[in-house]
């Protein structure tokens, strides 16, 4: 019986580690195929994608699909953006490890993991309380210890921890929110999508030069709204 317990240990360690390999391979082809194939070459972001592990940060039913390129429903009417936009995204903000960042949108916790990797404090705010508790918890468990997480509306920012050099917003707003704008240090950059919900939205780069607002609109997108508290 012993024998046949030790038998089974060595092999549920070997079967463990083969699944790991399995999937740290899937996240170098993802890094390769979706987005250095893709124009995505900031060094940073691109180790960042690598060794975040994805398939955690997606429900189990679909963590067969974790690498592929495309979002997935994490609940509560939320999504965990496709590889190539997070990426996308993240490397607009040219983020260095000095740096302070604000996401607007925890949702599975994924993007706050990538800035995490690249940064020296992330900010992230949820409105969904579920959402925002489960991420917490599995960044924490995951040692990123450099991430907090707050549940409240992302419109009003965090004034408390401002400025920023960097705010990235992952759920689309009609209109760009003012007291982000205000909460962005001089010679930061936000990147935020915006327009209706239910429609195309465009995703806008924002760089603040000497208190003034410069605005690049730059490709179509499809997020989910933003949603305030009512």
């Amino acid at each position: 019986m012993k024998l046949l317990i030790l038998i089974g240990l060595i092999m549920g360690t070997a079967a463990n580690r083969l699944f790991s390999q399995d999937e740290q391979s899937q996240r170098h082809n993802m890094v390769r195929q979706q987005l250095e194939a893709r124009g995505i070459n900031h060094r940073a972001t691109l180790e960042a994608m690598r060794k975040v592990q994805r398939h955690l940060f997606v429900p189990a039913r679909l963590r067969a699909h974790a690498y592929t390129d495309s979002p997935l429903s994490i609940g509560q009417g939320q999504t965990i953006s496709q590889p190539y936009i997070v990426a996308y995204m993240t490397q607009l903000l040219d983020l260095k490890p000095h740096h302070r960042v604000l996401e607007i949108g925890t949702g599975s916790g994924y993007q706050a993991a990538v800035l995490a990797e690249m940064v020296e404090q992330v900010f992230t705010i949820e409105i969904v309380k579920e959402l925002g508790q489960r991420a917490e918890k599995l960044l924490d468990s995951l040692g990123y210890d450099n991430v907090s997480v707050v549940i409240g509306d992302g419109y009003q920012g965090l004034e408390a921890e401002a400025p920023f050099d960097a705010i990235i917003v992952t759920a689309a707003p009609d209109n760009i929110p003012h007291p982000l704008v205000e909460q962005l240090k001089d010679g930061g950059k936000m990147v935020i999508p915006v327009g209706p919900p239910a429609a195309i939205q465009t995703l806008v780069l924002m760089e603040k030069r000497e208190g003034k607002i410069v605005e690049t609109n730059l490709t179509p997108v499809r997020f989910v709204p933003f949603t305030r508290s009512q």
